[in-house]
């Protein structure tokens, strides 16, 4: 009979080796530790429920009137009032959730296309090609940005599409500075100078190396530019260049509420409170995705 061969040291040490994980499985894990995060991406996903499927379950629709409901208080049969022409504030504020969260997140996408992409290409480039195009970003950052939303929407139209593309068009600014100045830091590093001797492409080294080190801090500002957006698109409905009457966002919802903020408070406190609580959620989730997909932060 054959004797098997000894184990060695080495072999053992291989069975023993922890298998390996993904980044995205990593950072999943270190995620659902965070509870304040855990938290966050709980609550938007509810919120986000509520405002999709909350109207279908309605009797009332957002723009039913009822002039002998005038501005009542929350009751049995309208869980959060009336507003000043008799409809039904719950369901105007599942209807605005829709706007907001809309045009945030539309929005918010559009500028992180723009924003990486350009911060990115013009971080690993560098020299002239990085200040010609940092420069471009310069003179934009000088032109009055909600002029400019003013003057796409003018020249387009007053679609609620292109209200997404406009505003994400003008934010885009920051998150590319942002990215540039990460990405600029990651090209002296060791392993992107390895992928360059192996004549690796440009491409192939901003999307599957520059790009996923980055993600922490760009987690972290798109929950900032979410809320951002939401306001910008207030303000744009507060000139008549955004959301139009009968529908209503929860930034129109606020700015009428505080018109009668001192004689009906729950028109204003509702729409707030459902403001408030999204924006702490992406906080909160933001804080989280820094901490989570943190690629030098070590494995538990």
């Amino acid at each position: 009979m054959t004797q098997a061969p000894p184990v060695t040291e080495s072999d053992t040490s291989l069975a023993m080796a922890e298998p390996g994980s993904s980044l995205w499985h990593d950072a999943w894990l270190r995620l659902r530790k965070n509870k304040l995060a855990v938290f966050g991406g709980v609550t938007l996903i509810l919120v986000t429920l509520f405002c999709v499927a909350g109207p279908w379950l309605s009797p009332y629709t957002y723009e039913q009137q009822d002039f002998a409901q005038y501005a009542q208080p929350p009751s049995a049969k309208h869980w959060f009032g009336t507003d000043k022409l008799g409809r039904d504030q719950l369901t105007r504020i599942m209807y605005g959730g829709r706007i907001s969260l809309g045009v945030g997140i539309c929005a918010t996408l559009v500028s992180l296309t723009i924003g990486v992409m350009y911060g990115a290409l013009a971080g690993f480039l560098g020299g002239k090609t990085d200040a010609a195009m940092m420069r471009i970003v310069d003179i934009l950052y000088a032109l009055p940005f909600t002029v400019f939303v003013i003057l796409l929407m003018v020249a387009f139209g007053r679609n609620i599409v292109l209200l997404f593309v406009a505003i994400g068009a003008v934010e885009w600014l920051t998150m590319s500075r942002i990215v540039r100045g990460q990405v600029q830091s990651l090209r002296k590093q060791e392993f992107i100078e390895a992928a360059l001797a192996l004549g690796l492409s440009r491409r192939r080294i901003i999307l599957r190396h520059m790009i996923p080190n980055v993600l922490g801090p760009v987690a972290v500002y798109t929950t900032l530019t979410i809320p951002a957006v939401m306001l910008l698109e207030a303000f744009l409905s507060f000139l008549g260049l955004g959301v139009q009457p009968p529908m209503s966002s929860w930034g129109t919802m606020i700015k009428d509420g505080a018109e009668l903020m001192e004689e009906f408070p729950w028109l204003l406190m509702i729409p707030a409170a459902f403001f408030s609580l999204t924006l702490f959620s992406l906080n909160f989730l933001g804080d989280g995705l820094r901490d989570a997909l943190d690629v030098r932060t070590s494995k538990d």
